[in-house]
């Protein structure tokens, strides 16, 4: 890598690449990218079967489908991580064979992961240029050049993050803005994009959005994969819906709406999004007073969650509503303020004891402090109940038990495939995160946090987790939802705490608990 990226030097690609506006047909000719009956098969799994799409020059072509409907198969087939079973790929109309990431990266094709793939230990600078860093004719590394070129590619991104800053100190939405600068770094012609604003906040969407439309005044093609259909309308071209491995339709973005789009995913009609659950709180399962964190991103915050309600807690990403769920679980130390669960004081407690008092955790990041990858399903679903007299015999874990408790859990959270001897890593998003709550469903909490739940699941998948909260909240339990999906946040909850910079702002009931009065808290008033 010896030429500065054409995004920082403002060179445009030739004018028939033209960007066109959202919503207008993609130019009939120039396909950067043509996908031609293309097929993968696993061992006992037809992923794909005859796939076909078409990306054009200045398009953003959105895919759009359930976890399990093969969008990630066909997206690690066209950036060279698989070889397709059967089908071909062209570039330019030319037959492209790609046999590693690095042929494809070559082509011009670049991808960002939903799962981030940075190395913590290195600095955000060196994680850019990783593999392609700059050389004298001696062979030593050029550091002065890579900094004033990184640091002017955050720049003209609008990122400010600091590019000597360690990767384990940053934020999710920090890592994810690394992500998209490394891809961007390397002046793709094709870019696929995999659920880039499920750790953003509004801001940082615009600023992706704003980089998106330059990349598309230069003549990239934009593969975008989202489950957020506000985004897809507001920044998608052409929308592909895949189901079951297999091309439903293409339409635009700008002439589809929320009810087609879920009917073409689901092969079913849509009847509502968001259940209509009715609450009737109980007594206080979770009473939290003047809660500070020793990090300070919790500040004198006071809560309370009832038997048979959801709550919800509402911010920006980094306003530290995530750190009051983890407090609430022992994993954030807390220096100041009390945190009673059935009016008993939990003391300096660890994670265990919270669980011995009732109190179940579900993570934000499935993949990291979630789920165990290359274990099996059943024991990823077992793993929070080992210590229960009903998985016990003579002291030693029954097998036989612990793999009819973990089917039953697996279907009751509508795992597909059913399947709980596969290997966790073999399932998509949605299916780990039902997963994962099983896992914790099956120790029969009173207080159920979740933080994040539904973060890079599709429509189907969220659906079924709600559901399952209805159920929840109808049989008495205390659930705190922790959710920077305000439509989300505001539909699940009986009340919601607005959250900001570490204090809790506002709390939000009846007729108040909606967008604008949640949105007004968010931010410092002027």
């Amino acid at each position: 890598m010896n030429a500065t990226p054409s995004i920082l030097a403002g060179a445009l690609l030739p004018a028939e690449a033209a960007c066109f506006e959202p919503g207008e047909s993609a130019p009939a000719t120039h396909a950067l990218l043509q996908v031609r009956n293309v097929s993968r098969q696993f061992p006992g799994v037809q992923a794909l079967t005859d796939m076909s799409l078409d990306v054009h020059a200045g398009e953003v072509h959105v895919l759009f489908g359930e976890n399990g409907a093969g969008k990630s198969t066909l997206m690690n087939i066209i950036c060279g991580a698989l070889a397709p079973s059967s089908g071909q790929l062209l570039i330019d109309g030319k037959s492209a064979v790609f046999r590693s990431v690095q042929e494809a990266r070559k082509a011009g094709v670049s991808v960002v992961h939903q799962e981030f793939s940075l190395a913590p230990d290195l600095t955000v600078e060196e994680n850019l240029f990783l593999a392609n860093e700059f050389c004298s004719w001696a062979g030593l590394l050029k550091k002065q050049a890579m900094h004033e070129l990184a640091k002017a590619h955050f720049q003209r991104l609008g990122f400010n993050i600091s590019v000597r800053a360690r990767v384990s100190g940053l934020s999710r939405a920090e890592c994810q803005m690394v992500e998209i600068a490394k891809a961007a770094l390397s002046n793709p012609r094709i870019l696929i994009l995999d659920e880039p604003t499920a750790s953003l906040t509004e801001v940082e969407t615009g600023q992706l959005f704003t980089l998106i439309r330059a990349l598309k005044s230069q003549g990239v093609g934009i593969i975008y994969i989202s489950h957020r259909i506000s985004e897809i309308q507001a920044i998608g071209d052409r929308v592909t819906v895949m189901r079951d491995g297999r091309f439903i339709k293409t339409v635009r973005a700008a002439n589809t709406d929320k009810t087609q789009l879920v009917e073409l995913m689901t092969g079913r009609s849509f009847g509502g999004f968001y259940p209509h659950i009715r609450f009737q709180p109980g007594e206080p399962v979770l009473e939290v007073s003047g809660l500070e964190t020793s990090k300070g991103l919790v500040k004198h915050a006071s809560i309370t969650v009832r038997s048979g309600e959801i709550v919800g807690l509402a911010g920006l990403v980094g306003c530290g509503k995530s750190e009051i769920g983890r407090a609430c679980f022992g994993i954030e130390p807390k220096i100041a303020g009390s945190i009673r669960v059935d009016g008993v004081e939990q003391q300096k407690s660890a994670p265990g004891r919270f669980i011995e008092s009732g109190v179940a955790y579900v993570t934000n990041d499935r993949i990291h402090e979630g789920m165990l990858l290359t274990r099996n399903v059943r024991e990823n679903l077992s793993l929070a109940s080992l210590a229960l007299p009903a998985l016990r015999k003579k002291g030693l874990l029954a097998r036989k038990a612990e793999k009819r408790e973990s089917f039953a859990m697996a279907r009751r959270m509508s795992l597909m495939p059913l399947d709980i001897e596969r290997a966790a890593r073999s399932f998509s998003g949605g299916n780990m995160q039902k997963a994962l709550l099983g896992r914790f469903l099956a120790r029969r909490p009173r207080l159920l946090i979740l933080d994040e739940p539904t973060v890079g699941i599709d429509v189907n998948a969220k659906a079924e987790i709600y559901a399952v909260l209805e159920q929840l909240v109808g049989e008495g339990m205390a659930v705190l939802l922790i959710s920077s999906d305000l439509p989300e946040v505001l539909s699940l909850s009986n009340r919601v705490y607005v959250v900001r910079e570490g204090a809790i702002v506002d709390e939000l009931v009846n007729e108040r608990k909606n967008e604008e009065e949640a949105l007004s808290g968010f931010f410092v008033k002027e």
